[in-house]
């Protein structure tokens, strides 16, 4: 193969593989231009707990504007209740989903309260199931979220 022919196969290689690359980072961050990365933890009971971190994902919103502010709320532990598919701010849950907030439930949290129930508890739709809580926290916290635990 020729010199220039090798150099410029090389170069459309590696442009599609940059091009794959940038596609794929695109993909895993939900909002590109976010100016702050939230995690909120909830691992209370306390509905007044509960409604406080809707509250304060919601001020943020407001705050920063839903393409500004890339919001996760984690639940864990008796906190988990927040997203039983019952718990009465599933409303106020469905209109921060609207504006991209996501809701994480932990796993084992899960596992425990099936056994306590004797069943497992139904979720909210919103709710995507995690590993640990308490791990997918340290996880974004090492991407650069900051945590909050009102």
């Amino acid at each position: 193969m020729q010199p220039h022919r090798r150099s410029f196969l090389l170069a459309s290689i590696a442009a599609l593989w940059l091009g794959l690359a940038g596609t794929l980072s695109a993909a895993e961050d939900a909002k590109p231009f976010a100016e702050q990365h939230i995690v909120l933890q909830i691992s209370d009971r306390d509905p007044f707990k509960q409604t406080l971190v809707l509250n304060v994902a919601n001020n943020l919103l407001r705050y920063y504007g839903p393409d500004k502010v890339d919001i996760e709320i984690v639940a864990f532990g008796p906190g988990l209740r927040l997203l039983f598919a019952d718990n009465s701010n599933r409303g106020r849950i469905e209109s921060l989903v609207q504006n991209g907030v996501r809701f994480s439930a932990c796993k084992n949290t899960i596992r425990n309260m099936t056994r306590k129930l004797g069943h497992a508890p139904a979720l909210n739709p919103h709710a995507v199931k995690v590993s640990a809580g308490v791990v997918r926290i340290i996880e974004l916290i090492d991407k650069g979220y900051k945590l909050i635990k009102p």
